[in-house]
């Protein structure tokens, strides 16, 4: 049996010398979903000038104080109609009703007050001059975009890491994990190639490593099967780091590199897989894309967990009112998968937590 390596020795392997990928502007639809990059503050406030919130009359407020249906105020001049949207007109600092306007030729009376400011976005009322739409390392929202398409932005700097996935069939191959890890790596911010190998020769395997990628992961190809070649294929063009990793599950997953290519390998069953994408390729791409951490949550535990030392172990969490309780740990059924709300790892120097300790989950909306 291949002696572990450790979590941590085999994520070092994996990160060393990496840099976050260059940033690009893309249109602003199509930056949803991506890792925002930095961006200049904006050089004016939305809207640039006081706007009409609604359809109705502009007016001045100073020429309506006192106005009632008794003592309607007789207007000086004409007033404007405006709709939704527009600028408002010089002098006027409020929206009145239609209801409230009685107008008859030249002459106008209106049998309502208005505060200053009613029905109208002041400038910079939306968003702010100088203000920062989107926070660098962020995940592109809808709103984002929107907040980008209103402040007149047709681009949104993002940092896009290029991955490519290869599926590596076996007899009973299915596809489903190989599709499973491209739609996570797709909602992690990646552009995703993915490939299905139709055998899994050693040329074919080696064939696959030339790839223009940010990195590059295998799925299945990584046990002791007489046909699992990846770990081999990998040292004969690069450098194998890690094979056998002192995680629960995902024992067999593998890294690598060819260059200043992370190569990372999968086991070919899907909690396995999900176990070492969470604990392996989250944090390369949260290097290459400069990600923020990703959302947590620190709660008491309802019960204790317990864990093999120097093992580290991938942990189900539910939350129970303001509690996470343990739902598996080190093998995770799929119907607990699709339960869990978060997840954490016991380090392999610990045997795990008592019950009521404080710890933190991390949010798997979003991720999984």
């Amino acid at each position: 049996m291949k002696p572990l390596v450790s979590l941590d020795d085999a994520l070092a392997g994996l990160l060393e010398g990496l840099a976050a990928v260059q940033e690009i502007s893309v249109p602003v639809v199509e930056a949803v979903g991506s890792i925002a990059a930095a961006m200049a503050p904006l050089g004016v406030g939305v809207p640039q000038q006081d706007t009409a919130m609604r359809d109705g009359w502009a007016l001045s407020s100073r020429d309506l104080v006192g106005a009632t249906s008794y003592a309607p105020a007789f207007l000086p001049n004409p007033p404007l109609w405006i709709e939704a949207g527009q600028p408002m007109p010089e002098g006027c600092d409020c929206i009145v009703d239609p209801d409230l306007v009685e107008v008859n030729g030249p002459l106008a009376q209106v049998t309502g007050e208005a505060s200053p400011g009613a029905g109208v976005r002041r400038a910079g009322g939306d968003i702010a001059q100088g203000a920062s739409i989107i926070a660098p390392g962020s995940v592109v929202r809808p709103l984002d975009a929107a907040l980008a398409c209103a402040a007149g932005l047709s681009g949104i700097a993002i940092r896009k890491p290029r991955v490519t996935i290869v599926d590596v069939v076996s007899s009973t191959d299915k596809a489903v994990t190989s599709d499973f890890i491209a739609a996570l790596a797709r909602r992690a911010g990646a552009a995703v190639s993915l490939r299905r190998m139709e055998n899994r020769n050693m040329a074919t395997l080696v064939a696959t490593l030339e790839t223009e990628a940010d990195l590059l992961v295998f799925i299945g190809g990584t046990g002791e099967g007489r046909d699992d070649n990846v770990a081999a294929a990998i040292s004969s063009r690069g450098a194998l780091l890690a094979h056998s990793i002192a995680i629960a599950p995902g024992t067999t997953a593998l890294t690598g590199r060819m260059g200043g290519l992370p190569i990372l390998a999968l086991p070919g069953r899907l909690d396995q897989a999900l176990s070492a994408w969470l604990l392996l390729a989250l944090p390369v791409l949260a290097r290459l894309s400069a990600r923020s951490e990703p959302p947590s949550l620190s709660l008491p535990l309802v019960r204790k967990i317990s864990s093999a030392p120097g093992m580290a172990e991938i942990v189900l969490l539910k939350r129970d009112d303001m509690r996470w309780m343990p739902l598996a740990i080190g093998d995770l059924p799929l119907s607990l998968i699709a339960e869990a709300d978060a997840w954490l790892v016991v380090p392999g120097e610990s045997e795990g937590y008592a019950a009521g300790t404080i710890c933190r989950g991390f949010v798997l909306e979003g991720y999984v």
